[in-house]
């Protein structure tokens, strides 16, 4: 995956609660492969037809936000079954962040897992962002990992939480084994100089 780069990029407003895992990537699809790809597939029954075409009415098909990089959405995003091929779809699709006041926590999880910020922010602030990209698609919203800050299309900052750990992962472009396997130096010096103090096991 990718390094997690500061955002300024088109939102997506998704002011629906209890979006979840189903409905982000049917199971039908899970037997694909992860480098198949996804992103044709992100939000398919929301986003088409059963002829394959597109449901005009889906925020992802309009033309104003089908080129966005953050999703704005309501409470318990991502929600139900334990599937990173939620997480697979948004990311091939190339959204980098989710801003919601909570999220289904295998959903949360498996987003750092895949270089995807899911972002907590209180529910008034999150339904002052979905309002300000409703009223003006096409809206930018910036995102800075760095800093742990959104910048509103208004210029306002609003501070996010994010483990310390994890925010390293992603700025690194890693996940937590490819973390510990860029330590195997410092692994294998320890290793070394423990057996030389216990050599008597």
């Amino acid at each position: 995956m990718e390094p997690f780069t500061p955002l300024d990029a088109v939102a997506a407003p998704l002011p629906v609660p209890n979006i979840d895992t189903d409905q982000i990537i049917p199971a039908r699809f899970l037997w694909r492969k992860r480098g198949d790809g996804w992103a044709h597939l992100l939000f398919n029954d929301l986003r088409f037809n059963d002829d394959g075409s597109a449901k005009g009415q889906f925020v992802l098909n309009r033309p104003e936000f089908r080129d966005a990089r953050i999703l704005v959405a309501a409470r318990n995003f991502g929600c139900g079954s334990s599937r990173e091929h939620a997480v697979w779809s948004l990311y091939d699709y190339g959204i980098r962040a989710v801003i919601a006041p909570s999220f289904g926590d295998i959903f949360y999880n498996n987003s750092f897992q895949n270089g995807l910020l899911p972002i907590v922010l209180p529910a008034a602030t999150v339904e002052i962002l979905i309002a300000a990209v409703e009223q003006a698609p096409g809206t930018h919203i910036g995102v800075s990992l760095e800093t742990q800050h959104v910048s509103g299309p208004d210029g306002t900052l609003y501070a996010f939480e994010i483990d310390p750990f994890r925010k390293e992962c992603l700025l690194a472009g890693t996940d937590e084994v490819g973390f510990t396997l860029g330590l195997e130096a410092e692994i294998d010096a320890f290793e070394k100089g423990y057996e030389l103090k216990v050599s008597w096991l």
